[in-house]
């Protein structure tokens, strides 16, 4: 039986450019703000979307502060992603997090060593729990092998849980298999289980999921709020997905968002990231309007 609580939608917001490379902050505070103001009840930065993995520390201390001047509430709206291999460089980001008193820190494993075992990685989450200190808490477990090529077996997830259940809050599993979410529910009653494959965001709520971190929460966050209020599937979801999934998602939202917007800024990536060409992304716009005029 899973907790009541409902978690809501989060925009995993996709990362303003200007000059091409620098982040544009005053966009990003606006494009926060659409967010909230659409329904979603959070935000998540330095998320996949976010190209998070592509900004240093400074960066980070840099959004944080930016989305406060513009009035996010970083306690109750703000979800950080944090990402390395390093347990120390895991945990400063993490402590960044939680000096600022963000609603929660989205925690992917570490990536670089590949067929690590699970013994291995609850030493690896231990550490950096124990290391970040009595502070730690709202931690969600990132499961997102198609970019770690690390999987969080539920097993993992569920010890973690037992022994740090102040701390392990939930999970955000943007896999692709369906019988692997089915193992996230019954775990523990009081675990938060969110998508992030919006494919399969109907069955998981109906299954008892509390909500989603979403990429496509940037284009469409009322059609999300919906459906996780309903748990109804809308066809319009997995259409869309599938339009992105064929190409590079990030450059894909972005292509997106600078067509909704009328914002050609809104085309650029970091590398290693890169742009979609002129016709891809006039190609992925005309399928996607003609899905949302639907």
């Amino acid at each position: 039986m899973q907790s009541a609580k409902r978690f809501g939608l989060s925009c995993a917001l996709a990362l303003p450019l200007k000059d091409q490379f620098d982040i544009d902050c005053e966009r990003l505070g606006a494009h926060a703000h659409r967010a909230l103001d659409s329904g979603c009840s959070s935000v998540t930065v330095f998320g996949t979307t976010g190209e998070g993995a592509s900004l240093s520390l400074a960066e980070r201390e840099t959004i944080l502060d930016a989305l406060l001047a513009a009035g996010i509430n970083l306690r109750g709206q703000v979800i950080g992603g944090v990402a390395g291999a390093s347990i120390g460089d895991v945990v400063e980001q993490a402590q960044m997090l939680l000096d600022r008193d963000c609603r929660g820190t989205l925690l992917a494993p570490p990536f670089y060593f590949k067929n690590v075992t699970d013994e291995g990685l609850y030493r690896w989450f231990s550490r950096v729990f124990e290391t970040m200190g009595p502070r730690a808490r709202n931690i969600l477990l990132y499961h997102i092998p198609s970019v770690t090529e690390v999987a969080l077996s539920a097993s993992l997830i569920s010890r973690l849980k037992t022994a740090f259940p102040n701390v392990v809050e939930g999970v955000k599993d943007s896999g692709s298999e369906w019988t692997y979410t089915e193992k996230l529910f019954g775990i523990h009653d009081d675990l938060l289980v969110l998508i992030g494959n919006e494919r399969h965001l109907a069955r998981g709520i109906r299954l008892g999921a509390q909500g989603a971190i979403s990429g496509l929460a940037n284009l469409c966050p009322q059609i999300l709020v919906k459906l996780i209020e309903t748990g109804e599937e809308d066809s319009r979801v997995d259409e869309l997905a599938t339009e992105l999934l064929k190409f590079p998602f990030t450059p894909g939202v972005k292509a997106l968002l600078a067509h909704r917007t009328q914002d050609p800024a809104w085309l650029d990536v970091r590398p290693p990231l890169v742009s979609l060409s002129v016709s891809e992304a006039a190609g992925l716009v005309h399928a996607c309007e003609r899905i949302l005029a639907n």
